[in-house]
Order: C-alpha cells, then structure tokens, then sequence
C-alpha cells in the first residue's frame, strides 16, 4: 500500500476524503497535513484553533504535520514552506498527498504542477463527485460539520456558526454550491465516520476579519481535560 499524508483544512471535505480513502483499502494514511498561521496559532482560512485542530487528529487516530505560515504569508512564502513540507514527506516514505478538492480545474491544476517532481502522487478521492449527492451522503453518514467562516458576498453572514445540515442546504439560494467549493463558507468537522467520537466543541465570539465572517469553535471545559490536547 501507498504510504500518504491527507491535506487537512479541519473541514467536511477534507475530513470526507479521509474517510473514502480508508474504505477503499489502498492506502496507508501516515497522518494530517495541515498549514497553521504562526501569528494567530490556527489554521490557515478555516481560522481553527490549534486545540480544536489538534482534536480532530486524536479522533482520527493520526498524526498532525503543521506547516507554519507568516502572517501576512506571500505565495512565494507559501509554496516554500510547502516545498519543505513535501521534501520532509518524501523523506519519512510517503508517496502521495490527498487532497479534497471537487470540481474545480484550476486548483487541481496547481496541486500537480506544485507536487511534479517532488516524489509525492497528488490524489482526489472526491474529484468529480456530484456535490448535492456529495453533501447528502456526508450527512447520512453521520458527519457533522459547523460553519467556521463564510464570505458575505456570497452568502449571508448570519449562517456563520451554524451546523450545515438539511434544513440549512434548503435555504441556499440556487447558485450557492452545496459543499461549497467556490468559497462561498468553510466548516469544523466534528462527528462522523473518520473520526471514534464526536469531538465537544462550543461556538465562540463572531467577528468579520479581511472581508470574512469567522465564527469561533473552541472545545468544552469536560473536553479540553479528557482529549489530551493543550487547551490554549
């Protein structure tokens, strides 16, 4: 079996991809890739919290591989650390990264053309799915997954802090895509298949950051004492 990391931005997405690739059965997953902003100490964009990230690992049963970003972090800054993160990989054995993205060409586009070269096969075990069938099957799973960030342009801001459910897909307005793969929100995994218990989270402050709605998930007091993680 390929020895590989799975890209991990502490959403469904990624959390889901985690998931298919354990069932296929063709795969060892060595653990988490994550980058991490060193000035806030929480995941790039998804804005998570190293605590409530460092959770989502224990349930997993893997280990987290940060990649730590400056803040501001350039594209030139970006792709080094990156670059460092995939020469570390290829030393530890690893043959591919996993990655959860859907439909979009362009990105899938740059994951290959960073990753030609370095030893590292980019996978998308969830390229192409329909992503109305996509969500539906995510939630029939048992996944749960609270929104985190949202951009106001797209969609309303008041969705910021809301679990993505059934009743809340109904009230996306029809050019909203339903696993939003145009950016239109980002989401905290934190029950489902992947992962042996559901992780304990609280919603925390929203505040609107560089254009964005960020809507904090910290873990509860019971939680912080029996998962293991630091709880700063």
């Amino acid at each position: 079996m390929k020895k590989i990391l799975v890209s991990w931005s502490s959403g469904k997405d990624s959390a889901w991809a985690l998931h298919v690739l354990r069932q296929s059965g063709e795969y060892e997953i060595a653990g988490l890739l994550t980058t991490v902003n060193t000035v806030f100490d929480r995941v790039a964009m998804h804005g998570t919290r190293r605590e409530v990230l460092e959770a989502q690992a224990i349930a997993a049963g893997l280990p987290l591989w940060t990649v730590p970003l400056p803040w501001p972090c350039s594209n030139a800054e970006y792709e080094k650390a990156m670059s460092s993160a995939c020469e570390r990989a290829v030393a530890s054995g690893m043959e591919g990264i996993a990655f959860g993205d859907l439909f979009l060409q362009d990105v899938r586009r740059y994951r290959e053309e960073r990753l030609a070269g370095t030893g590292l096969q980019p996978l998308f075990p969830l390229w192409g799915i329909n992503t109305t069938e996509l969500v539906q099957t995510m939630l029939r799973s048992g996944l749960k997954a609270r929104i985190v960030c949202v951009d106001p342009k797209k969609l309303p801001k008041e969705f910021a802090g809301c679990d993505l459910d059934e009743l809340l897909l109904e009230q996306f307005s029809p050019e909203i895509d339903p696993c939003a793969e145009n950016g239109e929100f980002h989401t905290y995994a934190y029950a489902g298949p992947m992962f042996s218990k559901p992780i304990a989270i609280e919603s925390g402050e929203v505040v609107e950051r560089d254009g964005f709605i960020f809507a904090d998930v910290k873990l509860t007091p019971d939680a912080v004492g029996a998962s293991g993680v630091s709880g700063r």
